[in-house]
């Protein structure tokens, strides 16, 4: 199984839309499904407007179910994220900090090696995203990845966004696949996918000026995925984009997907507006959050693994999204900046058995997973000690 998915996930989903009844407007829908036909842009319209979420979510739950029936995955990572000092000022983000802010912070490498050390007994996975440092080339991030695996080999480097990339390219004087190359070298072992927002340049060009376009962003992946590094893929939505361009947004990686099959895992989140200067921003509300994963897992047919991401939407809302297509949870985390900073109340506490209580909740089966998905086990709830109770001295 790739990724863990059933090779034959196409007629499971095909047998299991076969045994409801649906609404008429659905039909055309559950038709190409069942006959393993893409769904296109019109269809994926409809699919946003439809008033009938209960259809939709069923559907989308039926699509997971066939690849992984009741499996969701999750692993045990930390977030450490390097530097909040940036180059640029998207108007959406509260993490960034200009150089001479009063919290401004750039861990040196042995101050980042000391925190991860905090969490190397427990975690298989790092995360690691941050601002542009003015300084920090490709030779910086090589000697981090170098120190890292060597105090800790086991632990997996998932790291720097596309718009990073560029940066530390360009710093370097390097080609993107060089830097990239030189970064693989030196450790790192897959990118997180961040920074994707809405790939539509009109809308970069007000939420976010001076990141790399749409066009870039997908270029840095593919090279990525063309030197064996696989990625993740992101969808910022609730900002300032309409149906169609979340759509392109979703055609354009199902696309890339097409031709390298480099992405892991799709995570769609809402923009949180606290503390940030975008006041024009839509807001998704949690039924918007439910249909946006629910549309993406019917959309995005060829990227094995749709994400609810806690850490921004919340662990009540991440449940949900596992009856609505999900199969992914974002793991224990422990330790994470940008989304708070943005707004973010999810708890940075969870461990394992927290979170698989989580996915119980939900009607699925927590199965604990490394980064790139070819490690997969069961996670069985520790049994909680029976409490001895003294026996009660009888009255008179």
């Amino acid at each position: 199984m790739a990724a863990g998915e059933s090779e034959h996930w196409r007629s499971n989903l095909s047998n299991l839309l076969s045994t409801q009844q649906w609404p008429e407007d659905f039909k055309p829908i559950v038709t190409k499904l069942s006959n393993g036909e893409r769904l296109s842009k019109s269809d994926g319209r409809f699919l946003f407007n439809t008033s009938d979420l209960d259809s939709l979510g069923q559907i989308a739950y039926f699509s997971k179910m066939a690849r992984y029936e009741d499996q969701v995955f999750f692993n045990v990572n930390v977030h450490i994220n390097q530097t909040n000092i940036c180059t640029l000022a998207c108007r959406f983000c509260a993490f960034r900090r200009g150089r001479r802010a009063d919290d401004a912070y750039a861990m040196e490498i042995e101050e980042y090696v000391s925190d991860l050390r905090n969490y190397a007994d427990h975690v298989d996975e790092v995360h690691s995203v941050g601002g542009l440092h003015p300084e920090w080339n490709v030779e910086h991030y090589s000697k981090l990845f170098t120190r890292v695996k060597e105090q800790f080999p086991n632990i997996h480097i998932k790291a720097l966004t596309a718009v990073e990339i560029k940066h530390i390219s360009k710093l370097s004087s390097l080609s993107v696949r060089e830097t990239l190359q030189k970064l693989k070298d030196a450790g790192l072992g897959s990118l997180p996918g961040g920074g994707a927002e809405i790939l539509d340049d009109e809308v970069r060009a007000i939420i976010c000026r001076g990141k790399e376009s749409s066009e870039e962003y997908l270029e840095i992946h593919q090279t990525a995925h063309e030197l064996g590094i696989p990625t993740n893929c992101t969808m910022l939505f609730g900002t300032i984009e309409n149906i169609d361009q979340r759509l392109d947004h979703l055609i354009k990686l199902r696309e890339l997907q097409s031709i390298t099959s480099g992405f892991q895992c799709f995570v769609p989140y809402p923009f949180l507006p606290d503390d940030s200067r975008l006041p024009e921003a839509q807001l998704a509300t949690g039924t918007e959050i439910l249909r946006v994963i629910a549309v993406s897992r019917l959309m995005l047919d060829n990227i094995p693994h749709i994400k609810a991401y806690r850490m921004n939407i919340g662990d009540e809302v991440a449940e949900l999204a596992l009856q609505y297509g999900a199969d992914d949870i974002d793991g224990t985390v422990q330790k994470e900046s940008i989304m708070h900073l943005a707004g973010s109340n999810a708890p940075l506490d969870h461990g394992k058995a927290q979170l698989a209580k989580l996915v119980i909740n939900s009607g699925s089966k927590p199965v604990q997973r490394n980064t790139i998905y070819t490690s997969f086990e069961e996670y069985i709830l520790p049994k909680v000690p029976a409490v001895q109770r003294l026996r009660m001295a009888a009255g008179d």
